[in-house]
């Protein structure tokens, strides 16, 4: 088995699958991952593929204009996944979608598309889920800071999230887990930086209690009535994981 690895970043992951395409040794014979790999096998053969705009959008256009816009866009939120066989899953959906067309997703017997809608299920619950228990923090006089630790690289679809609905403020959103955060200057667009450990730490601080921190805890605990407390259905909805950085649990998951 061929084993092609790369960097989890979306131009990579569109590189090694291009890569894995034109070297012609087979679609059975090949598996797509990213690094690091966990356990490598005896007698596999491992390609690390370098990240290359060019060959990206060759992936990207083909998809777009051979295929569907549709999967486009279903595949680039699926290649933000944490599963381990998200970018296998995406190059296997690609193998269908070439040689069926359109309907590719529509089409569950086989285990490929089945596996594709499960982890891009997945990533869409994740995005929803941060959309409404994503917790702000008042730096200064007027910047908004918020932390996160997503499992999946979803910090993009959130901020778009909030730069419909916050348009004229200063915010920041942190992806604690992947090291990245979302800039939003008022009335600009967005951009993205990748943080180094120390500016990470630096940013850790912005989680200050201030008056409005606690009011909305009080509200939380007192308003909610101990007698109905669904704890089961409480987990369901906003998973443990999740809770770090919301201000309602914040005592509890300390």
């Amino acid at each position: 088995m061929y084993i092609y690895t790369c960097s989890p970043d979306y131009e990579s992951m569109l590189t090694c699958i291009y890569e894995a395409w034109a070297s012609g040794k087979g679609h059975a014979n090949i598996k797509l991952c990213v690094e690091p790999v966990d356990q490598y096998g005896l007698f596999d053969e491992y390609i690390y593929v370098e990240g290359n705009t060019e060959k990206a959008e060759k992936v990207s256009r083909a998809v777009w204009t051979r295929i569907s816009q549709y999967l486009y866009w279903e595949i680039s939120h699926a290649l933000l996944s944490f599963e381990e066989d998200a970018l296998d899953t995406v190059y296997r959906i690609m193998i269908l979608g070439f040689h069926f067309g359109p309907q590719v997703t529509e089409m569950i017997q086989y285990k490929e598309v089945v596996r594709f809608r499960e982890i891009r299920k997945l990533v869409s619950r994740e995005v929803c889920s941060f959309q409404e228990f994503m917790r702000f923090y008042k730096v200064q006089d007027d910047v908004y800071v918020a932390h996160f630790e997503p499992r999946s690289r979803v910090i993009m679809p959130v901020a778009k999230y909030f730069m419909d609905r916050m348009p004229s403020e200063n915010w920041m959103i942190i992806d604690d887990t992947h090291k990245e955060a979302i800039i939003h200057p008022k009335d600009e667009d967005c951009y993205m930086r990748i943080l180094t450990d120390e500016e990470l730490q630096a940013l850790s601080s912005t989680e200050s209690e201030d008056y409005y921190t606690r009011l909305w805890r009080n509200y939380f605990h007192t308003m909610g009535i101990r007698q109905r407390e669904n704890k089961a259905c409480q987990n369901n909805h906003f998973p443990l994981w999740m809770r770090k950085h919301a201000t309602e649990f914040k005592e509890e998951c300390e």
